[in-house]
């Protein structure tokens, strides 16, 4: 992509360090609209990141993410200089989001795509019962726990690896099952699966012990049964500046 020719879509949270900054970058480099962009730069830090994604994943057209918020995993180091020759420079992972599906106590059906993970948390006072079945086989009979989840690679450092789960090389094509809180089987806390398992989780006990579930942070509130699998057709292009993509990033979590 020559410099000199390159559309850009500049999109920025509504930080005001965020919109300061698109203002600046916009004057040097000019706007278009994202559909006609040959790259979009989103500045704001991981959850803008994840919305971006989101709102533009039917155009395939490459992100590349300046932090400009708190957490900035997903995210290049902030710069006003070289926007041009770093794109240009950029190394790109294609990611995969993960497809939630989701049936509410009340009969309701909540279909939605995750990039991080899709998370079950219990929701009242008492700790949740879950039943874990992997590709139409149960795996696990009952979990005592206060959540359970499923991440990918790229979303593995996240929730993920607060509830102390694994952390997953982007290549791996495996997913992580991770327990929070685990009361019986007593400290069990997940397992590693194919990329391309299909998890379920039957909420056993839902009016006693309620359990809602999110993916990326959107709710579908209380739930009876979520089935969550990898969604291969959509196709996430993000952009690293060179030795500081999702893979080496992935690795120094790991020493950190």
């Amino acid at each position: 992509m020559p410099d000199a020719a390159l559309r850009i879509a500049f999109l920025a949270s509504e930080s005001e360090i965020a919109r300061d900054a698109r203002a600046r970058l916009v004057a040097a480099h000019g706007q278009v609209a994202a559909e006609e962009a040959e790259v979009i730069v989103a500045l704001g830090g991981d959850g803008f990141m994840l919305q971006t994604l989101n709102a533009t994943r039917a155009l395939e057209v490459p992100v590349y993410g300046m932090n400009c918020g708190t957490i900035g995993f997903l995210m290049n180091e902030y710069s006003d200089e070289g926007l041009p020759e770093r794109i240009a420079r950029a190394e790109e992972t294609v990611i995969n989001p993960l497809r939630m599906r989701a049936e509410r106590t009340d009969g309701g059906i909540v279909e939605a795509l995750a990039i991080n993970e899709v998370s079950l948390l219990r929701a009242g006072p008492q700790a949740a019962k879950l039943r874990i079945s992997v590709d139409g086989r149960e795996r696990m009979a009952e979990l005592v726990c206060d959540g359970a989840l499923v991440a990918t690679p790229a979303g593995s450092t996240a929730y993920n690896y607060s509830a102390h789960g694994p952390i997953l090389p982007i290549g791996s094509d495996v997913l992580a099952l991770t327990a929070m809180a685990a009361f019986r089987p007593r400290r069990w806390r997940g397992a590693l699966l194919p990329k391309s398992a299909r998890v379920r989780f039957d909420v056993l006990e839902p009016d006693k012990r309620p359990v809602m579930a999110d993916a990326d942070s959107r709710t579908a509130g209380r739930v009876a049964s979520v089935e969550i699998e990898s969604e291969p057709r959509i196709r996430h292009r993000l952009l690293f500046d060179p030795g500081h993509g999702l893979e080496e990033r992935l690795i120094q979590e790991q020493f950190a």
